[in-house]
């Protein structure tokens, strides 16, 4: 479901805000399910109808609503007033904002001018209306002023709503799933995390600005499959550093985001700033950092997704031996922040490079978010194309080793029309549908970024008490006094084995274990005697986190009509 934003006379968005502020019992910003129960309930609407409005208005399920959404809510409710109809997601969409007035709200006038509205809320109100309408048209200066074409602007900035209104929140407050997630992280899986050094081995540790980050996107493929020209295809123009060329042109990683202007910043600046989620790239080095750039644009599209372009995979030996950073681990580290990898092919460019095949293995347990997107398919003919697709569909086959089929979109992401005379009117068709298909999806990541975060979450705590487990036993099963460099050798040359007696005596999933020759190559060069002892405590403490806690949170946020 989705919330197209429908806004207000300004007359009618102040007693929004007004109605808004007395609703923020928190003074946060927020209304969560209790803030708005009393508020709905005014409308005298039935409670099935207010369980789609919220439904529709927290269409990311954060469990709070911001002003744009509230304003949502409530123009929902005055178009279900007026025609008794059931609310629906789309019913904002064909509606003239100056036509929909204010719901009727029995009482909540008279319990504003009683006195239940705060002075400081009532002091601010006014100003917050007008910097809220400021910056309003000031994004829509910014929406008119990228070099997008009006055509492509419009029909991508309609698929969510506008940008949402930020504030900061204090540390002790949770108003929402993220926030509650954040707390769960620094008081029960840091500790363990810091305690087993699971950064070590596996995840950097979070920080405040990975559980605040848009959804993202990163695109992989060899070189010349369009994976820049993918990006501006969907922006509708170019941004800043992107080379389009048949020949490698884009040599290093770059961010697409949101920004208030055009410009790109190198990537040893962006990696030191606590805002932005890229601080765990310093990991890399400065050989990397030199080869990466942070591109910001004014862009609706971009208010809502941020896209990874990466340089072209290269075959043979160059990739090893001619970048001066660890390409597999970059593409590895991004993956597990991304909400959707897209693999691009070229029809004249099957064959899977070792590298490639390297890169491809590094995404394993990011599995659901792999896409395959077979780019410029109009260059071949009907026929060509069936053998190509079934050849994409055999070297994907030794690569991916799952029993499922990987799903392959077909089409030519670009800003030409798609070459009728080569493909025919059947494959034109073909292709607008698999087109749409892929929109579809990319669509959806904003509305399903918060189950994102709740699922990445819980796979990375139940990596975290399975590492926990390994490295209490290889120190319980170090000696306590002599032989302890043999000792430790002999327990990296059997991982393997060790692993499968942790699993047998914990009772523990076999396929939540890690890669061992990756763990083999990273106790090779520490020092298994000076890590901590197994603590039943801190596992149980993780266990009720993922038993308890999460579901807890969940329940607490969810639709307060169910």
């Amino acid at each position: 479901m989705e919330v197209l934003a429908v806004r207000p006379v300004k007359q009618d968005e102040q007693t929004y805000k007004r109605w808004f502020d007395y609703a923020d019992t928190d003074n946060d910003g927020r209304l969560t399910g209790p803030d708005v129960v009393k508020l709905f309930a005014l409308s005298q609407l039935p409670r099935g109808h207010l369980k789609q409005v919220w439904a529709v208005a927290d269409s990311k399920r954060q469990g709070f609503l911001g002003f744009k959404e509230f304003v949502a809510a409530m123009q929902m409710i005055s178009l279900a007033q007026a025609s008794g109809k059931d609310v629906s997601a789309d019913m904002l969409s064909t509606c003239d904002a100056e036509t929909i007035s204010p719901p009727k709200m029995d009482g909540l006038e008279e319990l504003l001018m009683n006195g239940h509205m705060s002075s400081s809320q009532e002091s601010t109100c006014n100003g917050n209306v007008n910097g809220h309408a400021n910056g309003l048209a000031n994004g829509h200066a910014h929406e008119n002023g990228n070099g997008t074409t009006p055509q492509l602007q419009l029909q991508t900035s309609k698929w969510f709503s506008q940008k949402p209104t930020r504030k900061i929140i204090p540390a002790a407050s949770v108003t929402s799933i993220v926030d509650g997630l954040k707390k769960l992280y620094l008081e029960k899986l840091k500790p363990l995390e810091v305690a087993y050094r699971f950064h070590d081995f596996a995840l950097p540790m979070l920080t405040e600005s990975d559980f605040d980050a848009k959804p993202s996107v990163m695109l992989l493929g060899q070189y010349s499959t369009g994976k820049t020209t993918f990006i501006k295809h969907l922006l509708g123009s170019s941004y800043p550093g992107a080379h389009v060329g048949p020949e490698p042109t884009t040599d290093r990683f770059v961010v697409v985001m949101e920004g208030a202007d055009e410009r790109s910043i190198p990537g040893n600046t962006i990696a030191v700033q606590g805002n932005m989620p890229f601080t765990g790239l310093t990991k890399f080095g400065g050989a990397f950092l030199s080869k990466f750039e942070c591109s910001q644009m004014p862009h609706p599209l971009l208010e809502h997704l941020t896209f990874v372009d990466t340089p072209g995979v290269l075959s043979g030996e160059k990739q090893r031996t001619q970048r001066s950073y660890e390409f597999t681990g970059v593409t590895e580290w991004f993956a597990a922040k991304c909400d959707m990898i897209l693999l691009l092919f070229d029809p004249h460019k099957l064959d899977i490079s070792d590298e490639f095949k390297r890169v491809i293995m590094s995404l394993h347990g990011q599995d659901d978010k792999i896409r395959v997107v077979l780019n410029k398919a109009d260059q071949v003919g009907t026929q060509q194309l069936m053998r190509v697709y079934g050849a994409l569909m055999w070297s994907l086959g030794k690569v991916l080793k799952t029993p499922e089929v990987m799903r392959v979109y077909i089409g030519s992401f670009n800003d030409k029309p798609i070459n009728e005379n080569q493909v025919g009117p059947i494959g034109k068709v073909l292709f607008e549908q698999e087109q749409n298909d892929l929109l579809d999806d990319l669509k959806d990541i904003p509305r399903k970024a918060c189950d994102r975060k709740i699922n990445e979450f819980v796979k990375r705590a139940r990596a975290a008490k399975i590492h926990a487990c390994i490295m209490g036993h290889l120190k319980k099963e170090m000696p306590t006094m002599m032989g302890k460099a043999k000792a430790q050798q002999r327990l990296i040359d059997t991982l393997e084995d060790e692993f499968a007696k942790v699993q047998r005596e914990l009772n523990l999933p076999a396929g939540d274990f890690p890669n061992v020759e990756h763990y083999q190559e990273v106790l090779s060069e520490c020092n298994i005697d000076k890590f901590e002892k197994l603590k039943p405590k801190m596992l149980q403490t993780l266990d009720d986190m993922l038993s308890v806690d999460i579901p807890d949170l969940i329940k607490k946020f969810r639709n307060p009509y169910d």
